[in-house]
C-alpha cells in the first residue's frame, strides 16, 4: 500500500515536470511539433492531465486561478467589442484621414494608437485598427509597412501605461494590488516618452526606406454616414469605466459593471459581440494558471526560485535581462506567470511588479512574435502589405532597446 502511494506520488510528479517542460516549449515555438496544436489546445489539454495524473484537484485548482484577471479580461473584451460594433475605431480612422496631412499620417496612427492602448487591451486594439491602417495608407497614398509597423509597436509602448493595457498588465495588476492611478503615475510617462522615440526611430526607417515613395495625390475622404446615437451607449459605458479606474474602484468589478451596461446597450448586437471575444485567449489564461497551480503543488516553482535565487535576478538589471529574453522566447504572458512567484519575495515588490509589467511589454516590440499584438497586425494585413522577420526586427530592435533603456532608468531612478 505504502509503495503504491509512493509509486502514484512519483507518477504525479514525473508527469508534472513533463507537462511544465512541454507546455512552455509549445509556447516558445507556437505550436507542437508534428501536430496543428497552438499554445491554446496545448495549454488546455496540459491542465486537463493535471488532473488526470493527480497534480491538482478541485480544491487546489480554484485556488490556482486568478478570477480576478480572468473576470477584468474578459469585462474589457466585452467594452471594446461594443466600442467596435458602435463604430468607434471606424471613427476614429475617420479623424486621423480628415484632419491630419498624408505627411503626418505617421504620428496619428502612433498616438491614437498609444492611447487607445493605454485604457483599452492592446491586442484587441491591433485587431479593429490594421484593417483601418491599411485603409488609411491606401487613401492618403502612404506606405502601408511603416503604418502597420507604427500600429503594432505603439500599441505595445502605449500599453506599458495602466493595468488595462494589455494581458500580461491585468495580471500583474490583480496580483500585485497597485492601485490603477499609482500604476499609471509610475509608468505613464514612460509611454509618452516611448511613443515619441517610436516616432522618431519610425520617422528615420521611414526616410531610409521609403524615401522615394511618390503617389498622387491622396483620394478624397470618403465620410460614412453612421447613426450618433449608435455610438453614445459604448462611449458612455467607457467613460464610466475609466471614471471608476480613476476613482480606486477595483478594476475587476469596475470592468465586470461595465461589460454589464454594455450588453444592456439598446443598439448593441450581443450575439456579435460574443463572437469578437477572443475564448482562445481567456481559455489559453485558465490553462496557465492550472499549468502553474500544477507546478507548485509538486514543487517546480520551488525549484525554478531557488535557480532564480541563484541567477542573482534581485538585480533589476539581472532581471530586465532575463524578461525580455524570456517575453521573446516563450511570450510575455507565460514569461510573467513563471516570474510571480519570484517578486514578492523582492526588496521592494510594487516596484518590482511595475519593472516586470514595464519590461514584459516593451520587451514584446522586439520581434514579430514578441507580443500577441504583433502576430495580429502581421497576420491581418499578409495578403496586403506583408512584413518580413528582418523587415519588422529593423525597427524592433533599436525601439525595443530605446524604450527599454528610457523606462527602467525611469523606473529606477526618476519615479518615486
Amino acid at each position: 500500500m505504502v509503495l503504491t502511494a509512493l509509486t502514484m506520488a512519483n507518477v504525479s510528479l514525473t508527469a508534472a515536470w513533463i507537462l511544465f517542460a512541454v507546455s512552455y516549449a509549445v509556447f516558445a515555438f507556437g505550436r507542437l511539433p508534428g501536430t496543428k496544436l497552438d499554445r491554446t489546445a496545448v495549454a488546455l489539454i496540459a491542465a486537463v492531465l493535471m488532473f488526470v495524473f493527480g497534480v491538482l484537484d478541485r480544491r487546489s485548482a480554484l485556488g490556482a486561478i486568478d478570477f480576478a484577471t480572468i473576470v477584468l479580461l474578459f469585462s474589457m473584451m466585452l467594452i471594446v467589442a461594443g466600442l467596435h460594433l458602435g463604430g468607434f475605431f471606424d471613427r476614429v480612422a475617420d479623424m486621423i484621414a480628415e484632419r491630419i496631412d498624408p505627411p503626418h499620417l505617421l504620428p496619428g496612427i502612433i498616438f491614437a494608437s498609444g492611447v487607445l492602448s493605454a485604457f483599452l487591451v492592446n491586442d484587441v486594439v491591433c485587431l479593429f485598427m490594421a484593417p483601418l491602417v491599411l485603409r488609411l495608407s491606401r487613401q492618403l497614398k502612404r506606405p502601408a509597412v511603416p503604418m502597420l509597423l507604427a500600429l503594432a509597436t505603439a500599441s505595445n509602448i502605449g500599453s506599458v501605461a495602466t493595468i488595462t493595457g494589455n494581458p500580461q498588465n491585468i495580471l500583474i495588476g490583480s496580483l500585485s494590488g497597485i492601485r490603477y492611478v499609482r500604476f499609471l503615475a509610475h509608468l505613464g510617462p514612460v509611454a509618452v516618452i516611448g511613443l515619441l522615440l517610436d516616432w522618431a526611430i519610425l520617422h528615420w526607417y521611414t526616410e531610409r526606406n521609403y524615401k522615394g515613395y511618390t503617389n498622387a495625390a491622396a483620394n478624397p475622404v470618403q465620410k460614412p454616414q453612421r447613426q450618433e446615437t449608435h455610438l453614445a451607449w459604448p462611449l458612455g459605458v467607457m467613460a464610466l469605466v475609466i471614471a471608476g479606474f480613476f476613482a480606486g474602484y477595483s478594476p475587476a468589478l469596475v470592468a465586470a459593471l461595465g461589460g454589464a451596461l454594455m450588453l444592456l446597450g439598446p443598439d448593441i448586437d450581443r450575439q456579435r459581440i460574443f463572437e469578437e471575444i477572443d475564448w482562445s485567449l481567456l481559455v489559453l489564461f485558465m490553462g496557465l494558471f492550472l499549468i502553474l497551480g500544477g507546478a507548485e503543488r509538486a514543487g517546480i516553482a520551488g525549484k525554478l526560485l531557488a535557480v532564480a535565487q541563484h541567477g542573482n535576478l534581485h538585480d533589476p538589471f539581472v532581471l530586465t535581462g532575463a524578461v525580455t529574453l524570456l517575453s521573446n522566447v516563450v511570450s510575455n504572458v507565460p514569461a510573467v506567470m513563471l516570474l510571480k512567484g519570484i517578486i514578492p519575495q523582492m526588496a521592494d515588490p510594487q516596484r518590482s511588479w511595475m519593472l516586470l509589467a514595464l519590461t514584459s511589454t516593451l520587451a514584446g516590440n522586439l520581434t514579430i512574435t514578441g507580443s500577441v499584438a504583433n502576430i495580429i497586425v502581421v497576420e491581418k494585413a499578409r495578403d496586403e502589405a506583408p512584413i518580413s522577420f528582418w523587415e519588422y526586427l529593423q525597427v524592433g530592435v533599436p525601439v525595443t532597446l530605446a524604450t527599454l533603456i528610457v523606462g527602467v532608468g525611469w523606473l529606477l531612478y526618476v519615479a518615486r
